[in-house]
């Protein structure tokens, strides 16, 4: 179970705003490009689940994940999650062509076809969008200041995976409330934003 604060930023001048006070605390930048893949009837969202291929910078690295029964409440999300690393050559092999995920040695796309009933040949690529990422290791706590790209637009927000998200959150919250900073509770995933096709209002 991957547990997460999820914390939106209204816009760009608040997404520097963050980035700048936390500048000391800088671990990593991460450029990263999530596509998404169902099967052609509909097996995976049917039932609430999503299969994704994250590439990170100029495909150094590729990780498939298998997400199910995602909840989000008062900005804490909570999903179901099981990951893997693939070879990026082969990740990209199955964007150009996605019935090739049927024949990927992966214990993930066995999970799918054997729980999801996804046969081989039968998956879609249903695009995605790039997101960069700057990472830091603040108060105990790391934490993941997104610019996530749609087609239709930029949202930005703050991400910290934690055992306590409560307290997690509280810590965040009081940051952003001391340095001035507007910001409202997450009330969707990046997957539940690309899918809608607009921006949170």
């Amino acid at each position: 179970m991957e547990v997460e604060v999820k914390i939106r930023l209204p816009d760009s001048s608040a997404h520097r705003a963050v980035s700048a006070l936390l500048s000391s605390f800088h671990r990593e930048t991460q450029r990263q490009q999530n596509l998404f893949f169902d099967g052609a009837a509909g097996e995976l969202s049917s039932r609430r689940a999503v299969l994704r291929l994250r590439f990170y910078g100029d495909d150094i690295r590729c990780v498939v994940s298998l997400k199910a029964k995602a909840i989000l409440v008062n900005g804490v999300s909570r999903v179901e999650e099981d990951e893997e690393e693939l070879e990026p050559s082969i990740g990209r092999d199955c964007i150009a062509d996605p019935s090739k995920l049927g024949e990927v040695d992966s214990r993930i796309f066995r999970r799918v076809r054997d729980e999801f009933g996804v046969g081989t040949g039968e998956f879609v690529c249903l695009g995605g969008f790039k997101n960069v990422r700057d990472v830091f290791e603040w108060k105990g706590l790391i934490l993941e200041l997104d610019e996530t790209m749609y087609d239709f637009g930029t949202c930005f927000e703050i991400e910290c995976e934690s055992s306590n998200p409560e307290e997690a959150k509280q810590v965040i919250e009081e940051f952003l409330k001391e340095n001035g900073i507007s910001y409202s509770d997450s009330e969707a995933s990046k997957f539940a934003i690309f899918r809608c096709g607009k921006l949170p209002q």
